[in-house]
């Protein structure tokens, strides 16, 4: 299988797009290109890399998301990959609002799994789709920034730019 890279820069660092035909299955850092390569690795075993500028006008609708459009990643096909409890937990992190967050517990409760807090934590961190499926706006029940693959200080920076800080 091939798989359609590009590397771009973005306010807060640069980024990784991968599509596999014409659905997004990867967009993280750069920087966590082990964590990367390993959710790449567990879906697509035997893939091969083709690079691109822009496939599905991603560095376009990147920039757009960085200048506060809440509605960038609209229409974007994602194919994710998952369990299907990471699945339900990745759909829950699409509901949570543009400039607003919950709480592990909140999100546990959401699906329906209110004692799966430390499973949501971990679905979280197994997140292949950065921004556009928002594990960012997951917090620590006592409003704290807990985890985020690409960094806390990243994190942060995404809730300002939301309105969410």
């Amino acid at each position: 299988m091939t798989l359609i890279f590009d590397a771009f820069d973005t306010p807060i660092g640069e980024m990784v797009a991968v599509f596999s035909d014409d659905a997004l299955c990867l967009l993280d850092f750069s920087d966590c290109q082990d964590r990367n390569e390993r959710l790449l690795q567990q879906r697509y075993p035997r893939y091969s890399k083709e690079m691109k500028v822009n496939p599905f006008n991603i560095r376009d609708r990147v920039l757009k998301y960085f200048k506060g459009d809440a509605d960038a990643f609209r229409g974007l096909k994602l194919e994710t990959g998952g369990t299907v409890f990471q699945q339900s937990v990745w759909r829950a992190l699409q509901e949570i609002p543009h400039g607003k967050t919950l709480s592990y517990a909140e999100l546990a409760r959401n699906i329906d799994n209110p004692k799966a807090v430390r499973a949501v934590g971990s679905a979280n961190g197994k997140n292949p789709i950065a921004i556009i499926i928002p594990c960012h706006r997951v917090i620590g029940s006592n409003g704290s920034l807990t985890g985020y693959a690409g960094g806390v200080d990243r994190k942060r920076q995404l809730l300002a730019l939301e309105g969410a800080l």
